[in-house]
C-alpha cells in the first residue's frame, strides 16, 4: 500500500492517461511506419521503435501497479504534533543556521525542486514521529547534520 495525497494521485492518473494516449499511440504508429520499410531483421528505426514500446510499456505497468495500491490521506485529518507523512516541517541546520522546508511525501511524489522529500529519504526517516523543538541527527551523503525542528505543519 502506498499513501499519498491526491495531488500526487491526480498527477500519476494524469501521466498515466499521458503515456496511454498520446506516446504508446506515437510509437504503434513509428513501428507500422518502420514495418512498412522492409526488411526487420536489418531495420533499425523497427528495432529501436520496439525498445520504446516496451519502455513505454513498463512504465505504463509501473504507474498502474502504484495507482492500484495507492491510499490517498485525507490532509484535513492529520495534525501537526508530529512529523508524518504530508508534514510541512520547518527546520534549522545547527552547524549552518540555515533554515530549511520540506514536505514529507510518498516517494512517487518526491521533488527536491518542490520542497518534496520522499518519506524514506535518511532525514525524513529521521524527522518521522518527532515534535517541535526536537533535535535530529542524521547521516547523509555529506556527512552528519543536526536538525532542530522549528514548525510542523
Amino acid at each position: 500500500m502506498e499513501y499519498m495525497s491526491q495531488e500526487g494521485y491526480d498527477k500519476l492518473v494524469a501521466e498515466l492517461r499521458q503515456l496511454e494516449t498520446v506516446e504508446l499511440p506515437q510509437v504503434r504508429d513509428a513501428i507500422a511506419e518502420a514495418r512498412d520499410k522492409g526488411d526487420l531483421s536489418e531495420n533499425f528505426e523497427y528495432h529501436a521503435a520496439k525498445r520504446e514500446q516496451a519502455r513505454l510499456l513498463g512504465r505504463i505497468r509501473f504507474k498502474q501497479r502504484v495507482l492500484a495500491h495507492a491510499r490517498v490521506l485525507d490532509m484535513s485529518r492529520l495534525s501537526g504534533d508530529d512529523v508524518k507523512l504530508l508534514s510541512k516541517v520547518e527546520m534549522t541546520n545547527l552547524a549552518t543556521n540555515a533554515t530549511m522546508t520540506y514536505t514529507i511525501a510518498s516517494p512517487h511524489e518526491a521533488n527536491i525542486q518542490e520542497g518534496k522529500i520522499s518519506v524514506k529519504s535518511p532525514i525524513a526517516q529521521a524527522l518521522m514521529g518527532k515534535k517541535v523543538g526536537a533535535v535530529v541527527t542524521v547521516g547523509v551523503p555529506a556527512g552528519i547534520m543536526r536538525l532542530r525542528i522549528d514548525r510542523i505543519s
